[in-house]
Parts: C-alpha cells; structure tokens; sequence
C-alpha cells in the first residue's frame, strides 16, 4: 500500500485531491513542523446490521423477557 506524508498546509489547499487518492486506497499522513499528526484512510464500510444479514431472521419476541426458569438458570 503506497503511504505519503503531507503538510497540513498543502491538505487544506488540495483535500479533494488527497481524497481522491485515499478513495483509490492510499493512506496519507499529515504532518506539522515534520510530525505526523494523523492519517488518512479509506473508511470501512459499516458492519452489518442483526436482522440484515441474508438468512438471518430476527424473530417479533426478540426482546421480550426470559421464561422465568432460564432467567433464573442464567442468573439475570
């Protein structure tokens, strides 16, 4: 993975140029005075959600409480 180092400087007058390339998968640092500060990278997409996933069904008593019994056999 290619990694660049730029000023701060030089990212507030090209961001959407850096961001292009951090679309394309590069991670840049930024730096001040010669120390990186952050960097940045491709966002992840989300995870996805219980109940969205293909053959995963999230039955309507989801939530509802516990029988009694195994409330107690768990300790809740």
């Amino acid at each position: 993975m290619t990694k660049s180092v730029v000023n701060v400087h030089e990212a507030k007058t090209h961001l959407s140029r850096l961001l292009e390339r951090v679309e394309a998968g590069e991670e840049i640092d930024l730096a001040r005075r010669g120390t990186v500060i952050a960097t940045l990278v491709p966002a992840r997409p989300p995870a996805p959600r219980l109940g969205t996933m293909p053959g995963i069904r999230v039955g309507d008593d989801f939530d509802a409480p516990l029988p009694d019994d195994l409330a107690e056999a768990l300790g809740a």
